[in-house]
């Protein structure tokens, strides 16, 4: 690790090793924060003001206060650390907002601090896996559909879990099931299928997270006068009879599958997507 990299903590930076939280953080104790991975190509950021969108959104509906000028702070938080550990390739940057310390399962307050982090990536546009993914269902936890589903918290111990199956199992990823045994996204994505020609995607009401890579491509596949349907119950069966299976997420864009269990796929529709996404996103 390049120690002249940092991290920035409510607008102040500090070395990327540095001990920043204590013991009673509520977001260690309880998970109680939101996330947002965003990629950057320099100094552009992909679909930033999306991802704001979606987290303030959040914000609001878990009862965090948002503080005046958030979203201009944020803007100018991150195009400085950007610069400040010069990430001008592609670049993942993680933003975390956490309810203050104060309380036990009742907050104290509902004021929030934020920590922009970045780290490096391999590409600086989107690029579609060459090896197809191998995926499964992890079936021992199920994710419940409600109020918080579609936002990313920072309780991820049921995708902790899929990831253990997932490396116990030799699988690339592993599909997460609602409460009703639907397939609603994997460890880290979206989850699309193509069926004779139509992109189908499970719909937000179903448990999936709202994904900002997930908006993008629904809007491309219109665009490209595909028929789409992103208000579906997926059922397994659908997955077994798919012609193409692709997750999606704002840090790879899209992956493509090859199997699930004895069943293989194409990637024709994920070839397209992806180069449209890439057109589309990044000035070149």
């Amino acid at each position: 690790m390049s120690l002249s990299e940092y991290i920035n903590l409510n607008g102040e930076l500090f070395p990327k090793n540095s001990n920043v939280f204590g013991a009673e953080n509520r977001a260690f104790r309880y998970g109680d924060s939101l996330f947002e991975t965003i990629h950057s190509n320099g100094t552009e950021i992909q679909f930033l003001d999306q991802h704001l969108d979606r987290l303030i959104k959040g914000m609001k509906t878990i009862g965090m206060i948002v503080p005046e000028n958030f979203r201009d702070q944020l803007k100018i938080n991150i195009t400085y650390l950007i610069n400040k550990n010069k990430s001008f390739t592609g670049t993942r940057i993680r933003l975390s907002v956490f309810r203050n310390n104060g309380g036990l399962y009742t907050p104290t307050n509902n004021t929030i601090s934020y920590l922009i982090e970045t780290s490096r990536l391999e590409n600086d546009q989107y690029v579609l896996n060459k090896k197809g993914l191998k995926i499964d269902v992890y079936q021992d936890c199920r994710k419940s559909s409600d109020l918080i589903s579609q936002f990313k918290t920072g309780n991820a111990i049921l995708f902790i879990m899929a990831g253990n199956y997932k490396v116990k199992m030799h699988l690339d990823d592993c599909l997460i099931l609602n409460e009703r045994g639907n397939p609603i996204e994997s460890i880290s994505s979206n989850l699309f299928i193509v069926k004779n020609n139509i992109l189908i995607t499970p719909s937000v009401e179903s448990g999936a997270v709202s994904g900002i890579m997930r908006e993008q491509l629904i809007e491309i596949a219109l665009k490209l006068h595909m028929t789409v349907y992103d208000d579906c119950i997926v059922t397994l069966n659908d997955l077994l009879e798919a012609d193409e299976i692709f997750l999606s997420n704002a840090i790879s864009g899209i992956r493509w599958v090859v199997a699930y269990k004895e069943r293989r796929y194409f990637n024709k529709t994920a070839k397209l997507l992806l180069e449209e996404l890439n057109k589309n996103t990044f000035k070149f």
